[in-house]
């Protein structure tokens, strides 16, 4: 028996063509072309991202009007919104296979309105990068998507997070984009960016560089510090940014998700053997941290970049909080100038979206040196002053062992309204340390003894014992409380639960002029 379709059947059989035809993409060819790159499609991508069945895309027939010859299907990106641990995100995903993942003025629209929509909506929105670049036939008008892309980032930033995956080539103008956004993924071996390629720089300067080399995921986690977290797989990557968002409120109105609380990993008893009794032997911070945070999970940010500070997200009974913290196993801890922008910037995204910060101290003081000098550790060292002291979130401080000069109150002292400062007996709190201030103040007297090494011996052990603990600290009010390494935990959650109230303001301005 001959089927007939009626006029809405007919419809509906060339819309469901039609869809398909967009959503192969650049077609077979080039899907396998961009497998055998070891990378996954703009499609597939989004599948691993979001909850199974929760994507819905947006303006999917947006584009060239002559749906039957589409020479960009898509306009070379995958736009939308869905869901992750069952929570709203926008997205949108860079199709490669349809000129490369080229951005023109469409695919930049689509991309705009999603950023408008989680805007509205207030929830974060997730880029997954892999483009050519512009498309070039479209000179200016190339140019000026992104201008509107970045422009929104701008709006955007502080009021949803933004969160950026590097999945392919991301060269020139675009990787501006990324950079204005609060974290940035890459994968290594496909993940890129640079400003201009080997060949621009072999052109311009002489240098001889691999791309990998020049704006691989490694260089950019370790060297620039332009990405903040690294990846060995798509699968990998994905799960990091769900890893992260669970972290996070959806929008800056919101309070930061609670999770079920959990025990941390380990006995309290190995607190009080973990920092050295030599005050100059280092140890890792990190074990402090996981032996009070909620099963032991610290998700690092900037894991590879100055490596000096620690800083990344935990929960304290079940609360998300941001942890800073100094490394005194890599260069004693001492702040630079990279330390002190990895931490200024975390500690505002955290103020941003109503996250606590607990910072754990034991800082000798700013790295000494020409470089540093001549690199402005002045003005980067202000920005963690200007942070901290800008950030109205409840602020609690712990003091772990040495806490010097003006690194001291860097790391949030109370003078830059910590709420609570607590110290393990092994704080010591002065100007500088007791070698450099006893060669300072007894200079005389070390010249002039018998044997001046044991004199700077004994007026160095008198020095600590007298000015280097937390006791003159206390006396004046600057440190709340000397504790047992021990009660820790419960100290720092006793006052989570009383600072969950807080409210702070500020002077009314239109904003502050951070040293930058």
């Amino acid at each position: 028996m001959e089927v007939k379709f009626t006029g809405i059947e007919e419809k509906l059989a060339q819309l469901e063509r039609w869809r398909a035809k967009i959503r192969a993409g650049g077609g077979p060819k080039r899907v396998a072309k961009q497998h055998e790159s070891g990378k996954k499609t703009a499609r597939e991508r989004l599948d691993l991202l979001l909850d199974p069945g929760s994507f819905v895309e947006v303006d999917l027939f947006a584009g060239d009007e002559d749906i039957e010859h589409l020479t960009n299907p898509g306009e070379g990106v995958v736009t939308g919104y869905g869901t992750i641990d069952g929570r709203k995100v926008y997205v949108f995903a860079q199709d490669f296979t349809v000129s490369g993942g080229s951005l023109s003025r469409v695919h930049a629209a689509k991309i705009c309105k999603v950023m408008d929509l989680a805007m509205k909506v207030g929830a974060p929105v997730i880029g997954l990068n892999d483009s050519g670049g512009a498309r070039i036939q479209e000179g200016v008008d190339a140019l000026d998507g992104y201008g509107q892309i970045f422009f929104r980032n701008t709006i955007a930033s502080g009021v949803i997070p933004q969160v950026s995956a590097i999945l392919g080539p991301c060269a020139g103008g675009a990787v501006y984009s990324p950079a204005l956004t609060d974290f940035v993924f890459m994968v290594s071996g496909i993940g890129q960016m640079f400003i201009t390629g080997p060949q621009v720089i072999k052109a311009t300067t002489g240098e001889d560089i691999t791309m990998e080399a020049l704006g691989g995921a490694v260089t950019h986690n370790q060297v620039s510090g332009v990405a903040h977290f690294l990846a060995h797989s798509e699968e990998e990557c994905f799960y990091q940014i769900r890893r992260l968002l669970s972290f996070l409120p959806s929008n800056n109105m919101e309070e930061p998700p609670l999770a079920p609380p959990q025990d941390p990993a380990g006995d309290p008893q190995q607190l009080l053997h973990i920092i050295p009794d030599d005050p100059n032997k280092g140890y890792d911070v990190r074990d402090i941290i996981r032996l009070l945070v909620d099963g032991g999970d610290l998700f690092e940010v900037h894991q590879y970049y100055a490596r000096n500070a620690v800083v990344g997200f935990a929960r304290l009974a079940g609360r998300p909080v941001g942890i800073v913290a100094n490394q005194p196993n890599h260069l004693a801890g001492c702040l630079d100038i990279n330390a002190s922008d990895k931490i200024s910037r975390f500690v505002r995204f955290c103020d941003c979206f109503n996250i606590p910060l607990v910072t754990f101290m034991d800082v000798p003081g700013f790295l000494p040196g020409t470089a540093q000098e001549f690199g402005g550790i002045i003005r980067h060292g202000a920005k963690m002053l200007y942070a901290y002291s800008e950030a109205t979130v409840p602020k609690i401080t712990i003091i772990l062992r040495k806490a010097y000069g003006g690194a001291y109150l860097a790391m949030c002292a109370s003078a830059l309204r910590a709420d609570t400062v607590l110290a393990w007996p092994t704080a010591e709190i002065a100007v500088m340390g007791p070698e450099g201030a006893v060669n300072i103040i007894y200079r005389r007297e070390i010249s002039e003894a018998e044997n001046p090494e044991a004199m700077r011996a004994k007026l160095t052990q008198e020095y600590r014992e007298r000015f280097a603990n937390p006791y003159v600290a206390c006396s004046r009010g600057y440190v709340d409380d000397v504790i047992d390494p021990r009660d820790t935990r419960e100290r720092i959650i006793n006052s989570l639960e009383f600072l969950a109230d807080k409210q702070e303001g500020r002077p009314r301005k239109k904003h502050g002029n951070m040293p930058v």
